[in-house]
């Protein structure tokens, strides 16, 4: 079924490829996995409204079954303004992009989702052959690829199946509004204002991952003793916790803690929070941006390494202390943090901290090309 609506709705874009002309004026921004756009791409939409841009975002929304009316018109109409914007902008892979022929004007960037070089992705795992070719084929309609440091472009490189030259490290456009002056204050006020219960405590916001094996996420909270946790480090240290959105809201249950898997923007929660807890979630790499500690509680580490292994030895790559166990874990949170060792990862994963990547992307891809 979603291959027949990959094809349709390319076979929309292309008719209209057909019929109207590639309107230069236009930005297109495509997020079927974060329709609220806390990240680059949401950065970058805005940067370009400002500058006079007509920006159209095609999300999940638009493909609601209560909204029928939405769905014909992300067909008819989605379709349409994608195919005919002069510049395309993308967060994730786009299954049915390697089947609209886009004129050769139109330039497709892809700012993903996450920064730097963590856990491998892309054509660097293991794929399903038919979602393999599918990828590669939406690859190859990009222009250029956005990564957070030269460091990491290879990788980049390497995971989009493209030449080293499409990809511009540029830094994130994500991290400007992250480093804006005022914004963990901001995001602490709004946090605090919402659950005046932890006012005056300290904020250790746990975010792990999902695990592939359905099971593997049954038992995942499991692991956190909330007892030993409140006798430990005491009442005046709250539990945030912020599951992955594919672990079922039935699974949310761990007593104690504040569950704010809902909360609209998990990037708000890093900022808000004193210390962060996952596992291999590329969460990291924004409290390491922040200069946040961060610990990494890797129980089931060899586990999770056989399915979805690392481009670094792990241990030795994060920017915190790695926890094999509940106990290790109470320990780290306790222990100074290591400055050196963030500052490390962070030099690695991001050439730039000045606030400015998003001008630096506009620069490069929208108004070099008006130059040519």
């Amino acid at each position: 079924m979603k291959q027949l609506l990959y094809a349709l709705f390319a076979l929309f874009c292309n008719l209209s490829r057909l019929l109207f002309p590639v309107k230069g004026t236009r930005a297109a921004f495509l997020s079927m996995h974060n329709e609220e756009l806390h990240d680059s791409l949401g950065a970058v939409r805005e940067a370009m409204a400002n500058e006079g841009f007509e920006t159209v975002t095609l999300t999940r929304r638009d493909l609601s079954p209560r909204r029928p009316l939405g769905v014909l018109r992300f067909f008819l109409v989605r379709a349409r303004q994608l195919v005919t914007a002069k510049y395309v902008f993308l967060n994730d892979n786009f299954m049915p992009l390697g089947q609209i022929r886009f004129r050769k004007e139109t330039v497709v960037t892809q700012l993903w989702h996450a920064e730097g070089a963590f856990k491998k992705f892309g054509f660097a795992i293991e794929q399903p052959p038919a979602v393999r070719a599918r990828e590669a084929a939406g690859n190859a309609r990009l222009t250029w690829v956005v990564c957070s440091s030269k460091a990491v472009a290879p990788i980049y490189a390497e995971a989009f199946g493209v030449r080293e030259s499409q990809v511009l490290p540029l830094g994130a456009p994500r991290a400007d509004r992250l480093l804006a002056p005022g914004a963990q204050e901001e995001a602490k006020a709004a946090l605090l204002q919402r659950y005046p219960q932890l006012q005056g405590k300290t904020l250790v916001l746990w975010a792990p991952t999902f695990r592939d094996d359905p099971a593997d996420n049954d038992a995942l909270l499991r692991q956190f003793d909330m007892d030993a946790f409140r006798r430990t480090l005491g009442e005046d240290t709250a539990v945030l916790l912020r599951l992955h959105p594919q672990i079922h809201p039935e699974k949310r249950r761990l007593s104690g803690a504040l569950d704010l898997t809902d909360y609209p923007d998990v990037m708000q929660l890093v900022l808000a929070c004193d210390v962060l807890v996952t596992d291999y979630s590329s969460i990291c790499m924004t409290a390491a941006l922040l200069g946040k500690k961060t610990v990494f509680f890797a129980f089931d580490l060899e586990k999770y390494r056989s399915a979805r292994d690392f481009y670094y030895p792990y241990a030795d790559y994060v920017p915190g202390p790695v926890a094999a166990d509940f106990s290790d874990l109470l320990r780290a949170i306790g222990a100074p943090f290591d400055r050196e060792k963030n500052e490390r990862f962070c030099a690695f994963n991001f050439d730039f901290r000045d606030c400015c990547s998003t001008q630096r992307v506009i620069e490069a891809v929208v108004k070099n090309q008006k130059n040519n």
